[in-house]
């Protein structure tokens, strides 16, 4: 077998290091300096008056979010089948219950129409969530959201610098957005999350809950020249703060985010060119000149493929081509499967969909000959 090429790598440079070794020198690990920084550089990249809370996961900021929004036992909120189980699972830590729909067959985001449909007495919020990259449909969202008095969250593991109508996602009306700062995301600090919002209250609710439900922050009161001791636990909290560590390489992450777009766009725009005559869908593109993340870069293999969808990434990888797929939906995982009685015949988008996808490699290290080797193997699969 050739030399692995991976389907995703973070890219770190001397300025990342360089902060993360700074923090270690400085005595101080945990939330702290470094971490408020990054805050602060978050929310003035976003703009448009935003607070930024630094998690250690774009899990725990959605969590954070619905709590600090009111969802409790009982509630529902509907988000996609098309997503990672963290998106859903955030609901159940609350007692609240997830109402799984259909994605547009095209952009594999939740449909808009759908969620309209799927509105009860129950429905107190909605979870889009930005496939790949590529923006939701947010204004019939937050359209119907305003009819009916429902809250939104926005998970945006994948969407940074993802635009909607000229605006950065992140700025848009809803409630709160959700970043995700994992290893492979297209900016990484390893683990970690952001969660943005401009209502103060959610924001200093989830300050506190990110901490043990604490009044006042552990660095304050640490770093203080003043007794300063004292602190009221007065919420039954959690603990997802983030470190300093994984800030320092945020920092520096978050200045290299429109080059590292521009080099992701550069390699989705090859691909397009070279993959377009073959028997497979590529991705949707964003509308009106919107930008594109390019987390992912997902083709669907037509039907008239010479092979299916699994032996198609059994032959990538025993050519050394590392592929994933995005996602199992979970309609079909067993928890959601078997605990809300859903079936494939109530997303018949999402199941199509599934059978077909792939995820090609898309990150900022891959080069030229990277890219050309993915480029020759995927033709010869399919031709």
């Amino acid at each position: 077998m050739e030399n692995f090429l991976p389907f995703a790598l973070p890219d770190i440079g001397e300025e990342e290091i360089a902060e993360v070794v700074d923090s270690l020198k400085s005595n101080w690990l945990t939330t702290g300096a470094k971490t408020k920084r990054f805050e602060r550089d978050f929310a003035e990249f976003i703009g448009y008056g935003v607070e930024a809370i630094a998690v250690n996961s774009a899990t725990s900021g959605l969590h954070l979010a619905l709590e600090a929004l009111g969802i409790s036992h009982g509630d529902e909120v509907i988000t996609t089948t098309h997503t990672f189980t963290a998106t859903a699972e955030v609901i159940r830590y609350l007692g609240a219950n997830p109402v799984f729909v259909d994605i547009d067959p095209v952009t594999l985001n939740i449909d808009p129409i759908k969620i309209a449909a799927a509105i009860t007495p129950l429905t107190k919020a909605i979870i889009p969530v930005h496939f790949g990259g590529l923006a939701c449909n947010m204004e019939p969202i937050l359209a119907i959201a305003r009819k009916y008095g429902l809250k939104v969250i926005e998970d945006a593991a994948h969407a940074i610098p993802t635009t909607y109508q000229g605006k950065l996602i992140g700025s848009l009306d809803s409630d709160a957005t959700v970043y995700s700062f994992y290893a492979t995301k297209p900016i990484a600090t390893g683990e970690g999350g952001m969660l943005v919002t401009r209502n103060p209250q959610v924001a200093q609710r989830c300050r506190v809950m990110r901490l043990h439900g604490i009044s006042r922050d552990v660095f304050d009161r640490y770093s203080s020249t003043k007794p300063s001791w004292y602190y009221e636990v007065v919420a039954p909290g959690f603990k997802y703060n983030m470190t300093d560590l994984a800030a320092s390489l945020g920092i520096h992450q978050l200045k290299k985010v429109w080059l590292f777009q521009e080099k992701r766009t550069a390699i989705a725009k090859r691909y397009d060119a070279e993959l377009a005559a073959l028997p497979l869908h590529l991705p949707a593109k964003p509308l009106n000149g919107d930008t594109h993340s390019w987390h992912l870069y997902v083709i669907r293999l037509d039907e008239s493929a010479k092979v299916n969808r699994n032996t198609f990434i059994e032959q990538l990888a025993a050519k050394g081509i590392g592929c994933s797929v995005h996602y199992i939906p979970l309609h079909l995982q067993p928890y959601w499967r078997d605990t809300y009685h859903l079936h494939s015949e109530k997303f018949p988008c999402a199941s199509h969909a599934y059978e077909r996808i792939v995820s090609l490699p898309i990150y900022t290290k891959m080069t030229e000959a990277d890219q050309t080797r993915v480029i020759e193997v995927v033709k010869k699969t399919l031709l």
